[in-house]
């Protein structure tokens, strides 16, 4: 994609940051490695609902073995796949969502349709009408939404969890965010909510980064010099949650504190503008993983 295309579909970014006057750490070999089922399971979401029903999709699928497919769906075009299982080793029911492939155009015009609306109060009730999103991200998200709050609701039935891992990479990242801040509303007050994500686009607004933080657990790594994170731009009103985790250059992960950080070892810091990315480091590796199926 072309800088100046670029600047067309998202805006060109500047640099607005709210950190917390906490450090940067760097996570050790012990907590890389714990995101790793994680990893797999997004880059699971690559595959078509046939695949992850039967939970037969090569290395993705066997790096988590002993989970349990409940329902899938999408047909990886007009609406993107997705899955909801359970993995018992991890004691948490999975919802994963396919990210943009390039071979997709119309994953690709949905990134593009970047303008901020409110969200649908019939899918979130109760949301404040400051809370705005991409709404692109709002109609991809609202496609599936019924079909996976129900196999969330079996399966969190069935095994007697009460823990909802979501896991995505670029555009299903986006829509495993806003299926974060929708099962938060529809599900009983003792379910646990946690979000790990990749290559995560800007979602919403400044009250829509404040909502996540205070009522959800966000983890958004990115990788090294991907651009996707720094889309759409913040000059058009969009603002990254808390939770960044970056892998750095020299491979090791770097935990920014606050929103849209703005030290170099940070994403916003390290690829200030698009003509500074590298497209190529948007599927990974994320600790020697390519997201794809």
């Amino acid at each position: 994609m072309s800088y100046l295309l670029a600047v067309v579909l998202f805006g060109a970014p500047y640099i607005r940051a709210t950190t917390t006057g906490q450090s940067i750490t760097i996570l050790d070999s012990s907590q890389v490695d714990s995101y790793t089922p994680y990893t797999y399971y997004a880059s699971a979401g690559y595959c078509n609902a046939t695949q992850t029903l039967s939970w037969d999709c090569g290395t993705n699928c066997d790096a988590n073995s002993d989970f349990i497919p409940i329902a899938s769906g999408g047909n990886g075009d007009s609406v993107q796949y997705w899955y909801v299982g359970y993995d018992p080793s991890l004691g948490t029911v999975i919802v994963a969502h396919q990210g943009t492939d390039p071979s997709d155009i119309l994953p690709l015009l949905t990134d593009a349709d970047f303008f901020l609306t409110n969200l649908d109060s019939s899918l979130f009730p109760g949301i404040s009408s400051d809370i705005e999103v991409h709404i692109g991200f709002k109609d991809a998200q609202a496609l599936t939404a019924p079909d996976v709050l129900a196999a969330v609701q079996t399966t969190l039935s069935k095994y007697g969890s009460t823990t909802i891992t979501l896991v995505g990479h670029s555009l299903g990242a986006a829509i495993s965010l806003l299926d974060s801040v929708y099962l938060s509303l529809h599900l009983p007050p003792g379910a646990i909510l946690r979000t790990i994500t990749y290559g995560l686009p800007r979602v919403g607004n400044q009250a829509f980064a404040n909502y996540v933080d205070a009522n959800l657990h966000l983890t958004h790594i990115n990788n090294k010099e991907d651009p996707i994170p720094i889309c759409p731009g913040m000059s058009l009103g969009f603002v990254h949650p808390a939770g960044e985790v970056h892998v750095e250059d020299s491979d090791e992960w770097a935990a920014c504190p606050g929103q849209d950080n703005p030290s170099t070892q940070c994403t916003v810091g390290d690829v200030p503008t698009i003509l500074e990315g590298n497209e190529s480091d948007h599927d990974g590796p994320y600790n020697g993983i390519e997201m794809g199926c």
